[in-house]
């Protein structure tokens, strides 16, 4: 087995969630009259955290407050409703049963809020990860890699012996940052030439590849 630690982001490698995230986006920005964003767009707002989508969403030049408003409905209304239309990618759960009977911990370390990590993982991944971490204050979010070394050090594992598997620049950034190996995924929220663009050494493009390069099963 090539890694002790697989580390999985989680909007776009291991849930869909661009449609709840479009549908509470449009329900804050319609709180406030102001213009709805497409799922194309949204699409290319997410990876940075619910605030930065925000910020992102709302028309140019919306003042500091009238985004804090906006925020506040968002969050308030996903919480709620981030778990409607939000489903697993295909063999992702098979993906983490076939790991963690190989001996291999699973996490996951996202930018979504903390709440709504924990509230999908336990839905959708009961009792198949052994860490779970989301936004909160008080820790800097990817692609600082501060949420990923508190998973490391909870779990006990080097860095050298985890792998940081994700859909997006960030992911690439902070796999970087915590000097660890990255997988990228092509089937998320981001292309493949988007991806090899930003740096991705290594693409899966489905759930089989990963186990393979986890388990040692294929040559990089």
């Amino acid at each position: 087995m090539r890694y002790k630690l697989a580390v999985f982001d989680l909007d776009g490698t291991i849930l869909n969630t661009i449609d709840d995230l479009t549908d509470s986006t449009n329900h804050a920005l319609a709180h406030f009259g102001f213009p709805l964003r497409s799922l194309y767009e949204v699409n290319g707002f997410v990876g940075n955290g619910i605030h930065k989508l925000i910020e992102r969403a709302v028309p140019q030049g919306t003042s500091e407050q009238d985004t804090e408003n906006v925020f506040k409905e968002f969050a308030a209304y996903y919480k709620t409703h981030c778990d409607i239309k939000t489903k697993p990618y295909a063999g992702i759960e098979d993906l983490l049963i076939i790991l963690r009977n190989s001996g291999c911990k699973t996490a996951v370390v996202s930018n979504k809020a903390d709440f709504a990590v924990k509230k999908l993982c336990d839905k959708f991944f009961p009792s198949l990860f052994d860490a779970v971490v989301g936004e909160k204050s008080g820790i800097a979010r990817k692609p600082a890699p501060d949420t990923v070394n508190a998973v490391l050090k909870e779990l006990n594992i080097l860095k050298e012996n985890a792998v940081y598997i994700g859909d997006s620049d960030v992911d690439i950034q902070t796999a970087a940052n915590a000097h660890m190996d990255c997988i990228s995924v092509s089937w998320g929220f981001r292309s493949t030439e988007f991806l090899q663009n930003n740096g991705a050494a290594i693409i899966a493009n489905k759930p089989d590849d990963i186990r393979d390069i986890i388990l040692d099963d294929i040559n990089l």
